[in-house]
């Protein structure tokens, strides 16, 4: 069983008045959660606030129950996105609200944790060095670049790359992406909103969470740092170090 501490951290950022991001951290460290909201003051902060609610309630309901994690994931986001749509329905004004949402379980009958995810916030697993990004962001732009019809460093500037092809609080929904995370002594994990990620460079995330160890110290600097160089949109962090006992886990 690997163990864990863990830290997060939500900023409305420099330019908006309202923070449309939410996040949830379980405090047995079962689980952890980040949603953007989007569509409107009101209804991005309802969208976030209903995902993650709703994946709340269902995790805790269902944790102890025989369900193989990928399904319990799935039907927890199944579960939020009727959420979302029931609200839409009784709040017409809020109709075009929805949210990302990546989530992230450690579950004792799992021999590593799972993830589950929506839109383009994103989980990253620092190991030693190396980070790497281990959500595919449900946008227009990174079909692109999986297609060679754009760079990544074109990416960065492109205007349609905030576009999504998925979130929740739709009738269609079709992308759940749901997988299991490879994970050892040492390794950190980031769960973030694309608050962090539009202002910060991956070697740049890297780089605060290669020098700073403790988890809250290591949020805060990654908000400042994405908060000073512009802070366009809400910044949501959620850092999670890994730890176990010797021989536990592989390394």
């Amino acid at each position: 069983m690997v163990d864990c501490v863990f830290s997060g951290l939500s900023d409305p950022g420099l330019l908006r008045t309202s923070n449309q991001d939410d996040y949830y951290i379980d405090p047995e460290g079962r689980f952890f959660i980040v949603a953007d909201g989007m569509g409107g003051h009101a209804g991005g902060q309802e969208a976030s606030r209903l995902a993650t609610a709703a994946i709340k309630t269902f995790l805790q309901q269902h944790w102890h129950k025989d369900i193989a994690t990928a399904q319990l994931l799935e039907q927890a986001l199944r579960q939020a996105n009727n959420a979302i749509l029931d609200d839409q329905r009784r709040h017409p004004e809020r109709a075009d609200m929805g949210t990302t949402v990546v989530l992230v379980t450690f579950r004792d009958s799992d021999p590593q944790p799972w993830c589950a995810h929506v839109g383009d916030s994103r989980l990253y697993r620092l190991r030693g060095h190396h980070l790497e990004q281990l959500t595919e962001d449900h946008t227009w732009i990174a079909k692109a670049i999986r297609a060679g019809e754009v760079s990544s460093a074109q990416s960065r500037s492109h205007p349609w790359r905030h576009v999504l092809s998925q979130c929740l609080g739709r009738d269609d929904l079709t992308e759940i992406d749901i997988q299991p995370i490879e994970v050892h002594s040492g390794d950190r994990l980031l769960l973030c909103s694309d608050g962090l990620t539009e202002e910060l460079s991956d070697h740049l995330i890297a780089s605060h969470l290669k020098s700073i160890r403790a988890c809250e110290a290591a949020a805060t600097a990654l908000v400042n740092s994405a908060k000073q160089r512009g802070g366009r949109d809400n910044i949501t962090v959620v850092v999670v170090n890994l730890s176990a006992p010797s021989g536990s886990v592989n390394s």
